[in-house]
């Protein structure tokens, strides 16, 4: 029997390819799911401390600067590219709709760093990268500089497999705004 969300939605892909559409599906069947979950998901034991660029971590967060940010996430999702002395840039998939989540996602695996996908697998990703293709244009509106100071939780590693698996669920903690409007506001800096 399957043990959480992932393992269920990855036994019921049977290791194929499935489009945007199933995946909204598995989630919707799953029951309901809120930010309740995604906070219950760093309830595990499957926490670390250490990040590593390339890979996708969920972690609880709370902004400096929150007073004067018209709004923000406090769950955010995050495909981590640079570490910085007080912190690390991360692309954060909640700040996309969700298809478009899945439509990067498709792009940015075609930099796997490894075919044969392990636990160790990551993307090789840089600013030059997103910034140099209009392929990954979603992602340059999605950057984010998060504080380690400001970390609230441990992160939660998602294994590769389960990246589409993570992205389609709708468990983003937007606050001062709903995710409607953050989507559309993001949306005004890439099309599609």
């Amino acid at each position: 029997m399957a043990t959480d969300i992932f393992s269920t939605v990855r036994m019921n892909a049977d290791d194929q390819k499935r489009s945007y559409q199933w995946y909204r599906n598995q989630i919707k069947d799953l029951g309901t799911i809120s930010s309740t979950t995604g906070t219950k998901l760093l309830q595990t034991n499957r926490l670390t401390t250490s990040l590593i660029p390339g890979q996708m971590y969920l972690f609880a967060y709370d902004p400096k600067h929150k007073a004067t940010l018209p709004y923000y996430d406090t769950l955010p999702l995050v495909l981590p590219f640079h570490k910085l002395p007080d912190g690390f840039l991360g692309i954060n998939l909640h700040y996309l709709p969700y298809l478009a989540r899945f439509k990067l996602l498709g792009e940015l695996s075609k930099l796997v760093t490894d075919r044969n996908i392990t636990e160790r697998s990551r993307i090789k990703i840089s600013w030059e990268i997103l910034n140099g293709s209009s392929k990954y244009l979603a992602a340059t509106t999605c950057v984010k500089h998060y504080l380690t100071d400001h970390l609230r939780s441990k992160f939660m590693k998602i294994e590769f497999n389960d990246w589409t698996t993570a992205a389609m669920l709708p468990i983003e903690q937007f606050k001062k705004s709903s995710k409607e409007t953050v989507w559309k506001e993001t949306r005004k800096g890439y099309s599609y």
